[in-house]
């Protein structure tokens, strides 16, 4: 049994260009509860520096440029990739992470990204929908740690709701304090109506 239980099972989860090598979307996550500066640590960010984040994604897209299948083993970590049109999908854990969590998290991002932007995933597209994307991301994982993995749930977070129906509900309070006035202007008219008879 591992002494160190932990929810933080994400590393790093990387958005790169498959053309031009750039970064699309980034994210790196430390441990909260990891001594700063400590790489040796298995929730410490081994990439601190921006120089050393790029080699490794550098690195990472040669190694998987050619791969056919979907989970290395790279730098000692964890990777299970997906590509989109000219994009790449990564999510980096440990390298005792659970693999088929992992890429349970990649396929989620990968399918409520298809569901967000119409599967119409490529560069250009995100690019211009980076806030979706960075939300979509943000629902997924925070802080290393995974939240959800249901690509329909991720994008019903994320969409904005149509504009048609956002008239006819546009003045109901439906929080809890809103349900009490309700449930409070109901029984003053029962009492009203009691009342009359």
């Amino acid at each position: 049994m591992p002494s160190n239980m932990s929810l933080f099972s994400v590393n790093a989860i990387l958005i790169l260009s498959t053309d031009d090598r750039s970064r699309i979307l980034t994210k790196y996550y430390s441990a909260p509860h990891a001594p700063p500066g400590s790489t040796g640590q298995p929730g410490a960010n081994p990439y601190p520096t921006v120089k050393e984040q790029k080699a490794f994604e550098k690195g990472l897209l040669e190694k998987t440029n050619k791969q056919t299948s979907d989970v290395i083993l790279y730098d000692g970590r964890v990777v299970v990739f997906k590509m989109e049109g000219d994009v790449m999908l990564y999510v980096v854990g440990g390298g005792d992470e659970n693999e088929i969590m992992l890429f349970g998290v990649v396929l989620a991002l990968r399918d409520a990204l298809a569901i967000l932007l119409k599967n119409s995933t490529d560069k250009r597209t995100l690019i211009e929908n980076y806030d979706i994307l960075s939300l979509a991301v943000d629902e997924i994982i925070d802080d290393g740690i995974i939240l959800e993995t249901d690509p329909v749930i991720i994008s019903s977070r994320v969409s904005k709701p149509p504009t048609q129906d956002i008239a006819s509900v546009k003045n109901i309070d439906l929080s809890e304090q809103g349900l009490l006035n309700a449930w409070e202007f109901g029984k003053l008219k029962l009492a009203e109506r009691m009342r009359q008879l």
